[in-house]
């Protein structure tokens, strides 16, 4: 196969990455993707990082086996522990959802005040916070750790009273810091982000890492020539480390339409 007909692999903890996947789509309609939900293990935001580091591998070794010319960490903490191992290891390149998100922060806050939404995995690692210190030591960065928000996403709660009485319940500490940048530092928040952008009020702007990942993709593969040029139906598939029946339930509302068969690996 010819590097640019090869697919885009993408994993994930579980389903919340099918949010980079539907933008990757948007973006870059030509291109095939192979989507893992380690879906036995997840989540990851609670294990420690070298549990996270030997889970990112093994996922990585799933996708890199099948021929893969680009490997996207669509997971948060999985970015923030794993990623420099998976770059170190592999001769694709490697892309995370910490960096973009953070990159797009930085233009956009008009005050320097960052704040930043994840898992206690993600937040507890305090990598968005030394991404964005990285490009201006000057931003202020303050993260809060949301984790009724994947259970909100996954039942499909993602709209009415009780999400917004969560929201606001989580956002208020951000907003009493004064910030005027909102990252979504997990997969699962684009679901949310009316909610969220409904507690946080005017004048917040949101920045969704997955739209973002999806830039990055484009950007890179353009810059290696390996963009798809084939005007073939592209393929998609999903692997899943258990419960096909309910990832494929679940991940529609991620995905935004109906899932092609989903196939069990063992890892």
């Amino acid at each position: 196969m010819f590097e640019h007909q090869a697919a885009v692999g993408v994993f994930d903890s579980g389903v919340g990455g099918l949010t980079v996947v539907r933008e990757i789509e948007k973006r870059l309609p030509l291109e095939s993707i192979l989507y893992l939900g380690d879906t036995a293990r997840v989540p990851y935001g609670t294990k420690s990082p070298d549990t996270v580091v030997r889970y990112a591998r093994a996922c990585a070794h799933i996708l890199v086996s099948r021929d893969i010319k680009l490997l996207v960490v669509a997971c948060n903490t999985a970015s923030a522990f794993a990623l420099e191992t998976l770059r170190d290891e592999l001769d694709i390149p490697v892309l995370g959802v910490i960096e973009p998100g953070a990159i797009a922060a930085v233009r956009a806050t008009r005050n320097g005040r960052i704040g930043v939404i994840g898992t206690a995995g993600t937040v507890r690692s305090g990598r968005y916070a030394e991404t964005i210190h990285g490009m201006d030591p000057d931003l202020v960065v303050h993260s809060q750790p949301c984790p009724l928000f994947v259970p909100l996403a996954e039942e499909g709660w993602t709209s009415g009273d009780v999400p917004l009485s969560v929201a606001r319940t989580y956002l208020e500490p951000l907003l009493q810091q004064g910030i005027d940048t909102l990252v979504l530092g997990c997969t699962h928040y684009p679901l949310l982000k009316e909610v969220i952008a409904r507690a946080a009020g005017d004048g917040i702007t949101l920045v969704d890492s997955a739209d973002e990942t999806a830039a990055v993709v484009q950007r890179t593969l353009d810059g290696m020539a390996i963009r798809s040029k084939t005007p073939l139906i592209p393929q998609f598939r999903y692997f899943v480390t258990d419960a096909p029946e309910m990832f494929m339930q679940v991940g529609e509302r991620f995905l935004g339409h109906a899932l092609q068969e989903t196939e069990w690996v063992d890892v």
